[in-house]
C-alpha cells in the first residue's frame, strides 16, 4: 500500500534538496561523493556475504510454487530492451496503481531533478512532498502499532510452512546481519576513521548515549539533535554538520544497505530462487535508490526490501513472510549502523575541507570527558 509513494516522496525529496548542498559548494560535492563510494560498498559487502554464507539455503524448494508462479509471470519479459522499455511507465498513475516500482523510481529521479532545477522556484512544491512523506510515515508508525501481533503471526505461519528447521536459518540470517555490520563498523569504518586519525572504537564510546537511543526506538532519527550538538563539539564545523547529518540520514544508510542485499539473497536462496550477475548487479542499483529516507523510521526497511524484491525479480515477492517475523531484531542493527555511519561521514568530510579542530577531537576521544566540557578544556589549555 505505502511502498510506492515512500519511494516516490524520498527520492524526490533527497534529489530535489541537493541544492542546499550546491549553496555550500564543495562541501556538498565532497560529502555526496563520500555517500555514494560508502554505500556502494556496504551494498557490495552484504551481498559478498550472503553469496559466501547461503544461510537460506535449507529452506530451498519449500516455497509455495503456486505464489511464486503468479509473481514470476511478471519477470518473463525483463529481459534486455524489453526490460529497459518497461522502465518507462504508459502513464504517472499507471505506474503508482499498478504498483510497478522501477516506473516509479524512473518518474520520481525525473520529478527530482526537475526539482533541483527549478531552484527556489520550487521550495513550495518541496515542503509538501515533504510534508506528504512524514504523513505516508505517519501511515507505516500507526500500522507498526501492530508489529507485534505482526511478529507472532509470521513467526507462527514461517514455522507451519517451512517446519521448525526454519528457526535454524533465521537464526543463521540474524546473527550473519549482526556479523557483517560489526565488519562494517570495525574494517571500514575503522579504516576510514584511522587514515583520518581517530580510532572507531573510541568514536563509537563518545556517541554512546544516542546509540542506545537509536537502540531503544529502532531509529536513528531520534538522536539526531543530540548527534548534531556533539560532532560540533568534537571539532566539526557546524556548515559542515549542518549539512552532512542531515544529508547522510537519506544518502548515507550503511546498516539498511547490508540488509537490503543480505535479505535478498537469503530469500533467493530459501525459495530456490537462482540470481545471475547481472540480476545481483541489479540489486546495488535498485538497492541504492529505494534505501534512501529509509533509515529514520521504524519499519521503513522492511517496506524497501519489498520494493527491492520486486524490481529485482517479482518471484522473489513471496518470500517476504519469511523474513517479516524477525525484521524487528535486523531494525535496531540497521538503526545503529546508519548513524555510526553518519557521525564518520561527518568527521570525515570535516577534515577532508580543513575543518576539523584536532584539539577538541583529541580532548573529547582519548579523555572521554563530558561532550560540554570539551570547549573550556580546549579554550583553557
Amino acid at each position: 500500500m505505502v511502498i510506492a509513494p515512500i519511494i516516490f516522496c524520498t527520492v524526490v525529496s533527497g534529489i530535489s534538496h541537493i541544492q542546499d548542498a550546491r549553496k555550500v559548494g564543495r562541501v556538498g560535492l565532497k560529502a555526496l561523493v563520500y555517500f555514494e563510494l560508502v554505500s556502494t560498498l556496504a551494498l557490495a559487502i552484504g551481498l559478498l556475504v550472503g553469496s559466501l554464507v547461503p544461510v537460506g539455503e535449507g529452506l530451498a524448494g519449500r516455497a509455495d510454487a503456486a505464489a511464486v508462479a503468479t509473481y514470476a509471470k511478471q519477470a518473463e519479459a525483463q529481459k534486455s530492451v524489453d526490460f529497459v522499455l518497461h522502465i518507462i511507465p504508459e502513464s504517472v498513475v499507471g505506474a503508482f496503481a499498478q504498483g510497478d516500482i522501477l516506473q516509479v523510481l524512473l518518474f520520481s529521479i525525473l520529478f527530482g531533478f526537475a526539482l533541483m532545477a527549478m531552484g527556489e522556484r520550487a521550495t513550495k512544491l518541496r515542503d509538501i512532498v515533504d510534508d506528504t512523506a512524514h504523513a505516508i510515515f505517519g501511515v507505516i508508525g500507526i500500522v507498526m502499532k501492530a508489529a507485534p501481533f505482526g511478529a507472532f503471526g509470521a513467526m507462527a505461519f514461517t514455522i507451519g510452512r517451512y517446519g521448525p528447521e526454519a528457526l535454524g536459518s533465521l537464526i543463521g540470517l540474524i546473527l550473519l546481519f549482526y556479523a557483517t555490520a560489526a565488519l562494517f563498523v570495525v574494517l571500514v569504518l575503522g579504516t576510514i576513521a584511522r587514515f583520518v586519525g581517530f580510532s572507531i572504537f573510541r568514536f563509537v564510546a563518545y556517541i554512546k548515549d544516542e546509540l542506545l537511543i537509536v537502540l531503544g526506538t529502532s531509529s536513528s532519527e531520534r538522536a539526531l539533535p543530540q548527534l548534531m550538538e556533539k560532532l560540533e563539539r568534537l571539532g566539526c564545523s557546524k556548515p559542515v554538520v549542518g549539512l552532512v547529518v542531515p544529508t547522510g540520514y537519506s544518502f548515507n544508510v550503511d546498516g539498511t544497505n547490508i540488509y537490503m542485499t543480505l535479505a535478498t539473497l537469503f530469500i533467493s536462496q530459501a525459495l530456490g530462487v537462482h540470481l545471475n550477475l547481472e540480476q545481483q548487479l541489479l540489486i546495488l542499483v535498485v538497492a541504492m535508490l529505494t534505501s534512501k529516507g529509509a533509515s529514520g523510521v521504524t519499519g521503513a526497511g522492511f517496506i524497501t526490501l519489498a520494493g527491492t524484491l520486486a524490481v529485482v525479480n517479482p518471484a522473489l515477492v513471496p518470500g517476504m513472510a519469511i523474513v517479516s517475523s524477525i525484521d524487528k531484531f535486523m531494525s535496531e542493527v540497521r538503526a545503529l549502523t546508519n548513524i555510526v555511519g553518519n557521525g564518520v561521514a561527518t568527521v570525515v568530510v570535516s577534515w577532508w575541507e580543513g575543518e576539523l579542530d584536532r584539539d577538541k577531537l583529541n580532548a573529547a576521544l582519548r579523555r572521554q570527558i563530558d561532550p560540554s566540557d570539551v570547549e573550556t578544556a580546549v579554550t583553557t589549555g
